[in-house]
């Protein structure tokens, strides 16, 4: 594929925006019945092979992180996903548009995110009823643990 075709997907696709790579293993955290199955199937085709679950007892390359108001302490749950990334790795927090039901402030996520340890590199719309943060932890704060 061209540079040209690269940065013509990049903008077009949100998964690939988004930074995931060829043969990274990607663990899917807070799947349900509403999550956007357009975008599952763009990051399983980026990575080329399907989404690992909850269970999966090993460390990700990624964590994709549905989350809904209603689903708890965001602080927690991104915590409880830095623990199943590589040093370096990234968690796409993914959650609800404003208007949908389990919409979540983005105050919320600004200051769970800073409490996990975690920056916001990159927000996109994802889709027509989600939006995604592409969170990253520093590599230096994760190194000391």
């Amino acid at each position: 594929m061209s540079a040209t075709a690269d940065h013509a997907e990049e903008r077009t696709n949100p998964a690939a925006r988004l930074g995931f790579q060829p043969e990274q293993v990607v663990q899917e955290i807070g799947y349900d019945d509403d999550v956007d199955q357009e975008l599952r199937k763009t990051i399983e085709d980026i990575v080329g092979s399907e989404l690992v679950d909850e269970d999966y007892d090993d460390v990700a390359d990624a964590v994709v992180l549905w989350f809904r108001d209603e689903d708890g302490d965001l602080t927690d749950a991104l915590v409880d996903a830095t623990t199943y990334i590589e040093e370096g790795g990234s968690i796409l927090l993914l959650t609800p548009k404003t208007g949908r039901t389990g919409y979540v402030e983005p105050s919320d996520i600004s200051e769970a995110s800073t409490t996990a340890g975690l920056s916001a590199s990159k927000s996109v719309s994802v889709g027509k009823d989600w939006s995604g943060s592409r969170l990253v932890t520093p590599k230096a704060a994760k190194s000391k643990r």
